[in-house]
């Protein structure tokens, strides 16, 4: 496929689910919305591009696994969810309600198609080498595409299944990172210190790139890089709130209040931002 109708399926795709973030945000009046904003593009990436998927067969044996390790982006990958077909997009407005299948944080016993319940960060990269791991012992051919936060590179386990996968060879894991330099404590710098990142994850055995984590094209690129002889990470450097101005400059915004009368300027920003990107 030709690289330009690549970048606009992706880049169309989160356009909508930024839209579609949106809108469940606003059935609570809260929420991750920034990260969903700021990750959309990564997550357009994997589902418009690179995730072998059944949108009617979830459970499908020979799909790719894709794992958010990040249970409070849920927001983000029910967008992302709703694109792939694999929940219909009326269901996006039951957001975070009693009886939903789409709570506010990841639970794979709800919500057709999330494969972990991501609570307590730094799991999410142990349980993806477990799968890979288990995945080359059946012979099995699909991938595991793991979701991290910057914030979680604060934690030891990362770092233990870091150096797990490259003992193993794992080819058939690739990590993503969110550094969107922010955490719940603050500014990432400022709670832990984890740059220089990339020579960190090299010296765990892995392939390394880094990317603008907005920049649909720069992302396809380092999929259609990655080893086949190592895992892979691609750290993606993101901006909060990506694609609306007011939520992009808001000071707090790991858990974001928006005001009742903010929402329709939301989305007027997203939508001026978009005018000129071909359809």
């Amino acid at each position: 496929m030709a690289a330009d109708t690549r970048i606009t399926r992706v880049s169309e795709a989160a356009y909508r689910m930024r839209h579609h973030a949106l809108n469940m945000g606003e059935a609570q009046g809260q929420g991750y919305v920034g990260q969903a904003l700021g990750a959309a593009d990564m997550l357009a990436a994997v589902y418009a591009d690179q995730l072998n998927y059944r949108a009617d067969d979830p459970q499908w044996s020979e799909r790719d696994r894709f794992l958010l390790s990040t249970g409070h982006y849920a927001i983000g990958l029910y967008a992302a969810l709703a694109e792939a077909g694999i929940v219909d997009v009326d269901e996006l407005a039951t957001y975070g309600s009693d009886d939903s299948r789409l709570p506010m944080s990841g639970m794979a016993s709800y919500t057709p198609g999330m494969e972990i319940s991501g609570g307590s960060l730094g799991h999410g990269l142990t349980v993806a080498v477990g799968m890979a791991l288990a995945l080359r012992h059946q012979g099995n051919t699909a991938r595991v595409i793991n979701f991290l936060s910057d914030g979680e590179l604060d934690e030891g386990s990362t770092w233990e299944a870091a150096m797990g996968a490259s003992h193993h060879g794992l080819s058939n894991l690739i990590a993503m990172v969110d550094i969107n330099a922010l955490q719940a404590d603050g500014p990432t710098a400022g709670v832990l210190r984890t740059e220089p990142v990339a020579d960190k994850w090299a010296a765990c055995g892995w392939h390394v790139q880094r990317v603008d984590g907005n920049d649909v094209a720069a992302l396809l690129t380092a999929f259609d890089q990655v080893s086949a002889d190592k895992p892979s990470v691609i750290l993606c450097d993101t901006r909060i709130g990506r694609g609306v101005a007011l939520l992009e400059n808001r000071e707090k915004a790991h858990f974001m209040r928006i005001d009742a009368d903010e929402w329709q300027i939301c989305r007027d920003q997203l939508t001026a931002g978009y005018e000129g990107v071909p359809a």
